[in-house]
């Protein structure tokens, strides 16, 4: 959060080094080794880390020596505590330019940036950014427009889109494309048919392993189940 920083280490009775210290005593080593698998550089359980960040309740400044700690665990409190409509849209991306680590980068985008009202904003100025986490961002952002506020949105331009360079994306990126993808195909019936067929064509994410009792990621496999679920409702 750069230069918002504030200096001093007391923020309305807790300091820093109390949380950093809590979150190291809540470190474990088979947390971290399983968390590290997905990228994600810490040990504490999420819900033990979602308590703290619960008892600590909002408080922006805090948040923002947070992440200036530049530790994982550290930065999911921030995200948690702080006030999402407190930031300016150049902030905000910068913060996202930040978040190297998948968790950090999701919750930023899934519990910030789209409670903003600069998401629009950002997620214009994200989509087609070089730098492939960030054009992950803009993507999650224009899918939960395709599944909540679709008006204005070429969707068939989307899947042109996708159709075109999904399959060689970058990791992230090819997820977020390929959820994009599934949205369009679930809550837009007259694409349905183009978006299993851009799924069957491409074959992104056939072989993903998926526990029982849970949807596949992959496109065609995950339309037609939700919408059948929507047609036994």
């Amino acid at each position: 959060m750069g230069q918002m920083a504030v200096t001093g280490t007391t923020v309305t009775g807790t300091t820093v080094a109390e949380v950093l210290a809590e979150l190291a005593a809540l470190e474990d080593p088979k947390t971290r080794a399983v968390n590290e698998r997905h990228g994600d550089d810490h040990g504490v359980n999420l819900g033990k880390l979602r308590a703290l960040a619960k008892r600590l309740k909002t408080q922006q400044e805090l948040a923002l020596q947070l992440w200036e700690a530049d530790a994982t665990a550290a930065r999911l409190v921030a995200i948690l505590i702080c006030r999402p409509k407190a930031f300016e849209c150049a902030e905000l991306d910068t913060l996202l330019r930040q978040a190297d680590t998948p968790k950090v980068h999701d919750w930023l985008v899934n519990y910030v940036v789209k409670k903003s009202p600069h998401a629009e904003e950002l997620r214009l100025a994200w989509f087609a950014d070089p730098e492939p986490a960030v054009a992950s961002a803009g993507w999650a952002l224009t899918t939960e427009r395709v599944a909540k506020k679709p008006e204005g949105l070429d969707l068939a331009g989307l899947l042109d889109v996708i159709d075109a360079e999904m399959k060689d994306a970058p990791d992230r990126l090819q997820w977020a494309m390929n959820h994009c993808l599934a949205q369009i195909g679930i809550e837009h019936p007259e694409h349905r048919a183009r978006a299993i067929g851009i799924g069957e064509r491409l074959q992104v994410l056939k072989d993903y392993p998926t526990p029982p009792n849970c949807t596949s990621p992959f496109a065609p496999i995950w339309i037609t189940e939700m919408v059948r679920r929507q047609q036994d409702t």
